[in-house]
């Protein structure tokens, strides 16, 4: 594990008894709606019911008109089209630059662990690529250092996509604090989810939000900490902000919202089905038909995850913004 010390140094990592209880109600309602065709929460799809090979395609997405021609196919189109996504530190504004190590291994992705700390694996064979950089506002003006971070990750199918956002909300059910690596921990968290169509989402096949706090050894704290993740089809993208002396929850939302949305439009440009002539323009700031409540990935999520109640108390994102970016030592989902 990335921790370097024993799990029992970090005993209070699992959450109170009456989190413990919610989360084990919760996860019944998850796992019986959400295991039928697979290996359930933080174990990979490699079955169908029938027992054939899932993933052998892509599969298609609701938010996006995609062309399956220009989908990747293989580790090597998946890994360049990645690359094509990820934002440089300019995206998140003057003054961000490259956190060291600025990129992760891509042949390893973060999973949280049993003891609820996060440890760097291989990529199962279910994940074509996946790619995590980390930025940092250096401290000035009476604000603290700000930690930032982009992922994006490609599975082989939508359905497997669709299992890493439900294996997020097992994972702060199971862990509402989580050790991202040796002296930095993200506890209380909570998650948002929204699938297309619901609350304002018009972009993606779900949005996932997670907030919570961070306390770091060089920063202190607790301060606010937020992840934001989208998926369109069998693509996740990715943002988070684990904040500093100075930075509220609303500032890191608004810091991430660009970003994020650069990130989507981006792969929609690399995978949408290009408009044939005389189709009609897509919609405009003028002619766009008008939705409710928010309008960014703030609110985020899959309609699985939806049904089981996966809301957090007392939650809410009114600005839009993507799991970010992983933060074990190498790179991850945080």
């Amino acid at each position: 594990m990335t921790a370097g010390r024993p799990a029992g140094d970090f005993v209070e990592l699992g959450g109170s008894a009456a989190r413990l209880g919610c989360a084990v109600a919760m996860c019944g309602v998850l796992l019986a709606g959400c295991t039928s065709g697979g290996g359930g929460p933080g174990r990979p799809l490699t079955q169908t019911k029938s027992g054939g090979t899932a993933g052998t395609g892509p599969s298609p997405t609701a938010a996006v008109d995609t062309d399956p021609a220009r989908l990747p196919r293989t580790r090597a189109e998946a890994a360049a089209l990645v690359r094509g996504i990820m934002p440089g530190p300019s995206a998140f504004g003057p003054g961000t630059v490259r956190r060291e190590p600025y990129e992760s291994d891509p042949r390893r992705w973060a999973v949280l662990g049993d003891s609820c700390v996060w440890e760097q694996r291989a990529l199962p064979e279910d994940v074509l690529a996946s790619l995590t950089r980390h930025y940092e506002i250096p401290a000035r003006e009476g604000r603290g250092p700000l930690r930032l971070s982009a992922v994006v990750t490609v599975h082989r199918s939508a359905e497997r996509a669709d299992w890493e956002n439900a294996e997020v909300l097992e994972e702060m059910m199971r862990c509402p604090s989580q050790l991202l690596r040796p002296g930095e921990v993200l506890r209380d968290l909570t998650d948002v989810p929204n699938a297309l169509g619901d609350s304002g989402n018009g972009f993606a096949d779900d949005v996932l939000a997670e907030s919570g706090t961070y306390t770091g050894d060089d920063v202190g704290g607790p301060h606010p900490y937020v992840w934001e993740q989208t998926r369109i089809g069998q693509f996740t993208l990715a943002v988070s902000a684990r904040g500093a002396k100075g930075w509220t929850k609303r500032g890191l939302l608004d810091l991430l919202r660009e970003p994020h949305a650069t990130m989507r439009t981006s792969l929609r440009g690399a995978i949408e089905r290009r408009t044939p002539t005389g189709s009609p323009p897509p919609a405009t700031a003028s002619n766009a038909p008008r939705t409710t409540g928010f309008t960014g990935p703030e609110a985020a999520g899959t309609a699985r995850l939806k049904a089981a109640g996966a809301a957090g108390p007392g939650t809410a994102w009114t600005t839009p913004s993507e799991r970010p970016g992983p933060a074990a030592p190498e790179g991850g989902r945080r």
